[in-house]
């Protein structure tokens, strides 16, 4: 049996999205985002069997980074959520019973944070229309807004108590490393706020959605909220009233997304434990954990209650498909899957990568994915490859990854590496590259190559590094910081100047670079150091450079890297993608790129043409 062709792999795509499933009042549907039809719309998945219904017919797109938000009306009548482009999102109104939706907001701003007030009169939304973060209040029944918060700093994540006894909202610092809970009594303003947690050494890389909304119960009587203070991202409560936090299910493992059962007496959250997120149900009367969810190979994602309680919605991702929707059996753990993103034939030819784990220079014990060709019905080409992860502050998990698949389709065995400086292994190993990007953390990319080099399929002499966006910056680096490791590099989006990325980037990465590399003025030399145009000079490896391009955000990082390459008379290939944001996702354009790709790697690698 051949392996997936690429188009086969190119079809694949979420069944659902981000945002946590909605039930309809009865417990007999659950609506969620969805491309069945080709966009982005609202069906209708029966949780009892039966086809799916299309609920809004073109609910408009969102910009980069950002999800519709949806939300359900406490009468069940209509889903609010937003539209738009980056920038300019404004909150429609979907009604269930067939009706076109309207368009609530005229804010003419960006809007990050979503809710329903419990009577229905009004939503509460983050938009910054006065250029920082604030909570805005929406009347319904005319889609007037009023400001409700004022600071200078960011004010995101509004909710209301359930009991509507009073609404919530997350302050960040300037660094974004802080967070304030914040309650105000209903009725209430700016003078009768009460902060309720001071959370600190939490770096927020999306100014507050890492952090996350805070959860209340449904007798409004205790808070849930995400914390590092454990040294690991953990769920933790506080009394509405206040007093001292407390950590839910205390665990060495990452938290998140916790959901309230409908009595208040039990919380449903995703639990990530080397990689491997599952989801898990805490009895709040007693504090006993139960694994709800436990996937294995899996990711689990936004789980939400049926309205009678016996029942959890969530996506569920593999390395065999993409997300989809699931729901399971409280009492039983017994799931049921509702979507199929892969058609089940194509899914049984997909691969499922083996954990491995080797040490890095230093000993420390870098876990990592290994995707062979054969695990994808392919011939191994005699080829590795290590596949970076974009963040610093990310992780390859057990999840749907197509360019892996791609790759290892094309014979290449494939290492995807949880190097020092990726989340979900506590603070001490996310914070082991801070100040030393390019360093410790290369280094373990090295480390990475080296292991592929002990596999009986792999020639020595034929090894690469790719990846996208911090990927790209180590796939940079390799070509200059690590000359002759290589035979081949492919950055996906890189950057290599990061003095000139802080000039160039938007507010959020000029704050991921003040948190990893310090102050560019004051540390100087530690931009410097990890910057690897500044040796292009020593560059031993033949380079190959890809973003998009026509669209914001954008970036001019690759294109210097190729100019400088040039100058030094090094081997490049430089191309770009029209109608993409600097990151290449559409279709067509990917599958140029990854065939660009395999014919970069095959010139260098002295392998067949495919």
């Amino acid at each position: 049996m051949p392996p997936v062709d690429v188009e086969q792999l190119l079809a694949v795509a979420p069944s659902v999205g981000i945002d946590p499933p909605l039930w309809t009042p009865g417990g007999t549907h659950v609506l969620a985002v969805s491309g069945l039809g080709g966009s982005a719309d609202l069906w209708a998945f029966p949780v009892d069997g039966g086809p799916a219904e299309r609920v809004s017919a073109g609910m408009g797109a969102v910009g980069h980074l950002s999800s519709p938000l949806t939300r359900l009306a406490p009468d069940g009548s209509c889903v609010a959520h937003v539209r738009g482009d980056i920038g300019r999102t404004e909150v429609w109104l979907q009604p269930l019973d067939g009706d076109p939706a309207r368009r609530l907001s005229r804010l003419g701003a960006d809007i990050i944070g979503l809710d329903w007030a419990p009577d229905g009169d009004s939503l509460l939304v983050t938009a910054n229309r006065r250029g920082t973060y604030d909570v805005y209040e929406l009347d319904v029944a005319d889609g007037s807004h009023r400001r409700l918060t004022d600071d200078e700093a960011y004010e995101v994540g509004p909710t209301w108590a359930p009991d509507g006894s009073a609404r919530y909202h997350v302050r960040l610092d300037a660094t974004w490393t802080e967070h304030l809970v914040v309650r105000v009594p209903a009725g209430g303003g700016v003078a009768d706020e009460r902060v309720l947690v001071h959370d600190t050494r939490f770096f927020d890389y999306q100014y507050g959605r890492v952090f996350g909304t805070p959860r209340v119960a449904p007798d409004g009587g205790t808070v849930l909220f995400r914390s590092y203070r454990s040294d690991w991202i953990n769920v933790w409560a506080v009394r509405a009233e206040g007093g001292e936090a407390w950590p839910l299910a205390p665990a060495e493992a990452d938290q998140g997304e916790p959901c309230w059962s409908p009595d208040g007496s039990h919380v449903v959250m995703t639990s990530n434990r080397d990689a491997s997120v599952g989801l898990i149900l805490v009895d709040v009367r007693d504090g006993t954990v139960r694994d709800l969810v436990a996937p294995g190979d899996g990711v689990c994602a936004a789980p939400s209650w049926s309205p009678d309680g016996t029942r959890v919605a969530f996506s569920l991702a593999r390395p065999t498909h993409a997300a989809d929707l699931h729901v399971v059996e409280v009492a039983t753990g017994e799931v049921r899957r509702l979507t199929r993103s892969v058609p089940a034939a194509v899914e049984a030819r997909l691969g499922t990568p083996s954990r491995i784990a080797y040490e890095g220079e230093d000993g420390l014990r870098i876990p990592a994915f290994l995707l062979r060709p054969t695990d994808v019905g392919a011939a191994p080409n005699g080829a590795g490859v290590v596949l970076v992860h974009g963040g610093p502050t990310m992780q390859w998990f057990p999840t749907w990854e197509p360019y892996a698949q791609f790759l290892a389709a094309r014979g290449y065995t494939v290492l995807l590496p949880n190097i020092r400086g990726s989340s979900g292994y506590g603070r001490a190993f996310e914070e082991a590259n801070d100040r030393d990007w390019l360093g410790g953390d290369l280094r373990d990319v090295v480390r990475g190559a080296a292991y592929l080099r002990g596999l009986p399929e792999v020639d020595a002499a034929r090894l690469a590094v790719t990846g996208l966006s911090y990927g790209g910056i180590m796939s940079m680096g390799a070509v200059t910081l690590a000359p002759g490791e290589f035979a081949a590099a492919a950055a996906l989006s890189g950057y290599g100047d990061f003095l000139h990325m802080m000039e160039e980037q938007e507010y959020r990465h000029q704050q991921l670079l003040r948190k990893e590399l310090g102050d560019p003025v004051a540390d100087r030399e530690v931009y410097e150091r990890a910057s690897s145009i500044l040796r292009v000079r020593d560059a031993g490896t033949p380079l190959f450079m890809a973003h998009g391009v026509g669209r914001f955000p954008q970036s001019d990082a690759s294109r210097r890297f190729a100019e400088a390459m040039q100058r030094e008379y090094k081997p490049f290939e430089y191309r770009t993608y029209d109608g993409e944001h600097y990151y290449v996702y559409g279709r067509d354009n990917t599958r140029r790129l990854w065939a660009d790709v395999d014919r970069f790697l095959r010139t260098y690698l002295e392998l067949p043409e495919a």
